[in-house]
Formats: C-alpha cells, structure tokens, sequence
C-alpha cells in the first residue's frame, strides 16, 4: 500500500516497505501493519519555484506565530513550520522576518482552509490552504479539479476516509530500523515505518507531540514533524489516471494559498519514474 503526501519539498522519493524483526510480538505490532511504500512529491530546485516555497514557509511561520507565542520551543506548530523551512534550506534571515512580521502586527490576515474532493479516478484529496481571499481560493481551487475531471466537494467529504496523525521523520542514517523502532515503542509511537529513504514515526494526536520531543532527545531535531493526513486505504489507479492526478497535484501545489495537499492512490513505480524525471 501506498500513500501520498505531497508537500513542500523537493523530488520524487520512493520509500520501500519496511523490514521488521519477526521474533519479537511488540515489534510485528508496530511495524508489521505498515508495509506500505511512501511516495512523496516534491518540488524542483530552481530559483522561481524556491522563491514560491520561501513564500509559503514564510507564511505558515508567520501564521503559527501569531496564533500562539512567538518562541518556537513554546509554540509547536511554529516550531514545526521553522524546522520545514531549515529543511529547504531557507535563511535564518527569512525565518526570523516572517517571525517579527507576527509579533509587530505587520502581517495579512490568513484564512486557514481545508479543501476536499475527488480527482480522476475517484481518489480522495485534501488540500490545506492558507489565503488572504478566500473567494479567489475557492474558486481557483474548483476550476484544477473540475479540469482535470475531478470534483470540489463539501468540508467532511473525504476526511473521513483519512486518519489526522502526528509524523516525526528522521534520516536513515540517524538510526538503525532497530533502535528508531525501539526508541519509538518506548517513546509512546503508534507506528514505525523504517525504509531507505528515511525513517516515519507516527503518533495520535494527543501524544505527538511527548513523541516528538523524546525522539529529539534522543536523535536530535527532526526532518519533519507535524500533523498529516494519513490514509486509511488507498485507490489503485493505471499511469494514465496517475498520471492525471500527479498533473492536478502539481497545479495544486503551483498555486500560491496551498500549503499542503493529500492524496490516497497508488501508481506504479515506472509513472513516479516518469514523472519525477
């Protein structure tokens, strides 16, 4: 099984299913239900579209210092949103700005909207947007689905169908399958999803975020770690059905509201070639 997470950075990754140690009951529990392959779509490196992700990461910060303290070790949301942007490597300068924008009142006011519908095939979608005219979202937002034969529905939709949990991602090299599972276990984790490509500790909402912190205690700060949508099963579709919704995925993500986009499909291997390429 696979999931989409279509989020803020920048390549095709394709994770493979987890390896996990027969021989211990605790271990076959987290780990063993999770035998999915993640494909994260991910953004180009050039300059226009690096300028659209600052822009983006800078609005989110800016929006979580406002709604809470300005002090990322007090405000987990913030703290999540400045630990995006270090990912994609966006300067201190920039962080700190988008920060003393909030705390000085400078900032527009933003919308925080989430988005459902179906795209082609009948895949589920969530799009999570922050907007300063919510009738130009909405409206832009129809028009990518309805083009690509897909449908803008109501709030409530298809969130049903998708689960809202905590993820802390860590590189591979952090830690071996192993010890991220037995720190995760410890940590209080409902699951682990260990590949090549990095390591997915996933948590419920109310313990997400005493996960986190004992993990970075013990590997240090997380890749990512923030709420998701994760689906509860997912749609096979054929390259050329995915290939259309990677298309609605990548207009989606073009656009300058949306934060964030979910989807629950699989593709093949060989489309996610193709299109990463």
């Amino acid at each position: 099984m696979q999931f989409f997470d279509f989020g803020r950075s920048p390549a095709y990754n394709a994770a493979l299913s987890t390896q996990t140690n027969r021989t211990n009951p605790e271990r076959q529990r987290m780990a063993g239900h999770s035998q999915f392959k993640n494909i994260m779509h991910r953004k180009g490196r050039q300059d226009a579209q690096k300028s659209k992700l600052f822009g983006k990461l800078a609005r989110e910060i800016t929006v979580a210092a406002k709604l809470g303290t300005p002090d990322p070790a007090m405000n987990p949301r913030l703290r999540a949103a400045v630990i995006a942007a270090r990912q994609e490597n966006m300067p201190k300068d920039n962080i700190e700005r988008a920060i003393k924008k909030a705390i000085g009142g400078e900032s527009e006011n933003y919308d925080e909207i989430r988005y459902e519908g179906y795209g082609p095939g009948g895949v589920a979608v969530i799009v999570e947007a922050l907007t300063d005219n919510r009738n130009r979202a909405a409206s832009d937002i129809r028009s990518y689905f309805t083009k690509s034969g897909g449908n803008l529905g109501e709030t409530g939709s298809v969130a049903f169908m998708f689960d809202r949990t905590g993820v802390v991602e860590y590189d591979a090299k952090v830690a071996s399958v192993d010890a991220m599972l037995e720190a995760a276990i410890e940590a209080g984790a409902d699951d682990v999803v260990s590949s090549e490509s990095g390591h997915e500790v996933y948590a419920s909402q109310e313990t997400f975020r005493d996960v986190a912190r004992a993990l970075e205690a013990k590997f240090g700060e997380a890749r990512k770690a923030a709420l998701t949508w994760k689906p509860q099963n997912t749609v096979a579709v054929d390259d050329e059905t995915g290939e259309k919704l990677l298309k609605l995925i990548d207009l989606l993500n073009e656009h300058d509201d949306v934060q964030n986009v979910y989807a629950n499909f699989e593709v093949s291997d060989a489309l996610v070639a193709k299109m990463g390429g």
